[in-house]
């Protein structure tokens, strides 16, 4: 089936919203079209075993029974439906179209009504029939061909997400929320899969799959294609868990038509309710959203986080509450097998990312101590930058991150960066924020998708052979070289002393002098010295108390009062009285600096190579070091472009305004 069909068919099934306008917004259309959509396909795939469904009925009725299975098994489905309903019959009856409907949905299996209960259709329902509207969108739907012999399962998918994708965009939902193109996910997979494709060949072969935030289900779509393409007796598990109600249901009814089972993917929160608790899988992916605030469930992880530890799932650190990118990684990594003594078991993970967790958050910080902890247990196998335009709903840059517990030798202790974001081909039509796409070799198309994979299987031997022509595009680093050491630079504060109408001013309204007895008299009699300077504190000191006793007054005590005469009196001077604190230079807030060192650099060694010939008074406060990771992706892969000479621009410029000119002439009178 073309692209072209999978558009007619997707404008037939959103054409309903013609006779919703008026009576629904337009956000709302898809709260009708969705599980309508879901209604037609799971009857059309049940109409094959409806009289052998019915006898099953008629056998049992009258007994005390679980039918289920028997009913499973007669409609070839792990669902079914008992009523000898249709959409047909029930457009054919007006006056009773609500009735009907409400007695053929709640006929279904329980599995396949939960699936039309998070769509609240029932709702939906009433609103329709008291706006006239029911019987006609079950009308339309009727004449909407959804048989598997017509639209096979794989192709359905691309049905549904045309819909939702258009359901998103009337919604205006957060960017790349719903779902992921077809042809990213088959690059993802073939990254996350490719590396195990003679384990996954062997007879009988088992393989679990799971995704976190799972949407509609494309990815755990693909990961099964691929891995029966590779072995059609293999047999996939897949596994997922979704919070949009909506994309719940279309993934749950997409695995029952496939005959997976439904009870796999699980509604709810990742996060506060994970519904895989204590399973490990062999594969898990995700395209999680991207800068989605995890405020909602702060209270959950936050006490996972203290209770639990390293034995809970976000032990390592917290990233900023607007951002729970980083959490989902954690997430996916506490769902990896463990690798047994012979090397045996582990897992392998990819996900989607913006650029934001590459470097994001300063040393120490939930973000950094994220990836230190990632890297330092070297899991980390690679990360792939992939074009901008590529996702339908958000244009911004995306990068896959591939990580394992289960490296080979050549990938141990490194990781590599791959550079694919020249790797695309322009759409002929754009598909709301989509303007690129990755080819996959067909229709006279570059096979993006087979040269990225085939760049990945050889990165380590690329990036070290330089006459490679792809070499530029590869690049493999230890993982130590993306760590460093943020270092404090101190300098002494020095300071000149001086009497002048400002630093009196700052004197008399500081809080020890402004809540003395007598503190105008006080001011009064330092006023005596106002054009005064000292070069060192001991200095003025002396001169301001002999000014205040002689004035009748008591010199004050205490270790505010100094502090509040020094910071008032004192002006910072490069060549001032250095002050000291228990004999050690104090610290210039002001001069304060910080540098990042690489980690393993010994820091006395850099302070004396880069900062002691501009400053040799300066030192490092060593109890403040920090150890912080980032992965600077975009500055590896920087190349240097020398500007334009200034005669090509001036000759450039001239030969515009001589167009100009020619442009006046023409339409002057």
């Amino acid at each position: 089936m073309n692209s072209s069909k999978h558009t007619e068919l997707a404008n037939h099934a959103w054409s309903v919203a013609d006779l919703l306008r008026g009576d629904y917004r337009q956000s709302d259309y898809g709260k009708v079209i969705l599980p309508f959509t879901v209604l037609r396909r799971l009857e059309c795939v049940l109409e094959p075993t409806r009289e052998k469904v019915a006898e099953t009925v008629d056998k049992f009725a009258g007994q005390e029974i679980d039918t289920d299975h028997f009913l499973r098994k007669a409609s070839g489905h792990s669902f079914y439906n008992k009523s000898d309903l249709t959409l047909k019959r029930i457009a054919a009856d007006p006056q009773n179209a609500a009735k009907n409907l409400q007695i053929y949905v709640g006929a279904f299996s329980d599995n396949a009504r939960e699936v039309l209960d998070k769509y609240e259709f029932n709702q939906q329902v009433r609103k329709l029939d008291s706006a006239n509207l029911l019987y006609q969108v079950i009308g339309r739907f009727t004449d909407l061909d959804l048989h598997p012999d017509v639209v096979p399962n794989h192709n359905m998918g691309y049905i549904f997400e045309e819909l939702i994708r258009r359901f998103a965009e009337q919604s205006n939902e957060t960017a790349g929320e719903h779902f992921t193109p077809r042809e990213v996910i088959k690059l993802m997979v073939n990254l996350l899969v490719a590396p195990d494709a003679d384990t996954l060949s062997l007879p009988g072969v088992v393989r679990t799959v799971m995704d976190p935030a799972c949407g509609t289900g494309g990815m755990l779509s693909a990961a099964d294609d691929h891995i029966l393409a590779l072995n059609p007796d293999a047999t996939v598990e897949v596994y997922g868990q979704e919070l949009n109600p909506e994309s719940w249901a279309i993934c749950r009814s997409d695995l029952m038509i496939k005959g997976q089972d439904p009870e796999n993917i699980r509604f709810g929160n990742s996060f506060s309710d994970d519904g895989h608790a204590r399973r490990k899988f062999d594969y898990i992916l995700a395209n999680p959203p991207f800068g989605v605030e995890w405020k909602k469930v702060k209270e959950e992880v936050e006490y996972e986080h203290k209770s639990l530890g390293d034995a809970g799932r976000f032990g390592a650190g917290l990233p900023r509450i607007n951002d729970g990118s980083l959490l989902f990684l954690q997430h996916m990594i506490s769902k990896m097998k463990p690798v047994d003594v012979n090397g045996g078991g582990g897992s392998r993970i990819a996900i989607v990312f913006n650029g934001s967790p590459l470097f994001t958050g300063a040393a120490e910080s939930g973000e950094s101590n994220i990836r230190r902890w990632i890297l330092e247990n070297d899991w980390l196998e690679a990360i792939v930058a992939l074009p901008d335009q590529l996702f339908y709903n958000t244009g911004i840059s995306t990068y896959f991150w591939i990580l394992t517990n289960r490296k080979d030798a050549d990938h141990k202790g490194k990781v590599v960066l791959l550079d694919a974001r020249d790797q695309w081909v322009k759409m002929r039509k754009s598909l709301g924020d989509k303007r690129k796409e990755l080819g996959d070799g067909t229709n006279g198309r570059p096979d993006h998708i087979g040269d990225i994979t085939r760049l990945y299987a050889e990165a380590a031997q690329v990036a070290k052979d330089p006459e490679h022509p792809l070499h530029g595009k590869v690049k493999v680093f230890a993982n130590e070289d993306f760590g460093y050491q943020r270092i404090t630079v101190e300098r002494p504060l020095k300071l000149r002393f001086e009497v002048t109408e400002e630093t009196l001013s700052a004197l008399a309204e500081a809080k020890p002098v402004a809540k003395l007895e007598r503190s105008k008299e006080f001011v009064a009699a330092v006023r005596t010295l106002l054009g005064s300077s000292w070069p060192t504190k001991s200095d003025a000191f002396i001169a301001l108390k002999d000014a205040v006793v002689a004035a009748g007054l008591t010199w004050p005590s205490g270790a505010p009062f100094v502090k509040a005469v020094r910071e008032t009196i004192g002006v910072r001077d490069l060549e001032g009285e250095v002050q000291k604190i228990k004999g050690a230079a104090e610290p210039d807030t002001d001069l304060r600096d910080y540098e990042n060192v690489p980690l393993g650099e010994d820091v006395e060694d850099y302070l004396k190579r880069e900062v002691h010939p501009h400053v040799p008074d300066a030192w490092i406060d060593h109890a403040k070091t920090k150890i912080g990771y980032e992965i600077p992706f975009t500055r590896h892969f920087y190349v240097y472009k020398p500007p334009r000479p200034l005669a090509e621009i001036d000759a450039e410029l001239k030969a515009l305004e001589a167009e100009i000119q020619v442009l006046l002439g023409e339409v002057a009178p």
